[in-house]
């Protein structure tokens, strides 16, 4: 018993740790660059929304931050149960449930609410983007916009 609780506090630090780093999720607005996407060169063109519609940007499925804090408080909580063999078993139990459990809260924290503008680009051209909504500001039908892209990369702006 007296080794699970030296175990305890270790474990807990790092499964603090990873939580908290998979807060820093990189945000997919408009508004928002990463450190790569700093003083590139982007084209501007203008165009006015035609249309906008919610969507749903599904959360994060390829970090590895839920799937393993969730197996480390699995496997820690399994090697609780049981002594000998049975321990190691519910132990890997344990890891096994928690890792499936932890990628899927997750998936469903890091979900966001997005937007599907449809522009008509100044030459004419239909264009459709998704990106995130930042608090509660979509754009409207007639806004006149800027859009910035490099690539196959846009984003829309005001």
């Amino acid at each position: 018993m007296k080794r699970v609780t030296s175990l305890k506090a270790p474990a807990l630090l790092l499964v603090l740790t990873a939580a908290l780093g998979g807060c820093a999720q990189q945000s997919l607005t408009g508004d928002a660059y990463s450190r790569s996407e700093v003083q590139r060169a982007q084209n501007v063109q203008y165009a006015v929304v035609e249309s906008v519609r919610p969507v749903v940007i599904e959360g994060r499925t390829d970090g590895v931050v839920g799937g393993g804090a969730g197996a480390i408080v699995g496997g820690v909580a399994g090697s609780t149960i049981g002594g000998g063999r049975g321990s190691v078993i519910t132990s890997v139990l344990g890891a096994v449930a928690g890792g499936i459990v932890g990628q899927r809260i997750e998936e469903s924290t890091s979900r966001t609410q997005g937007q599907e503008i449809t522009l008509r680009m100044d030459n004419g051209q239909l264009t459709s983007v998704v990106q995130e909504v930042e608090n509660q500001n979509f754009f409207r039908a007639g806004d006149r916009v800027r859009v910035l892209g490099s690539g196959s990369t846009l984003r829309v702006t005001y």
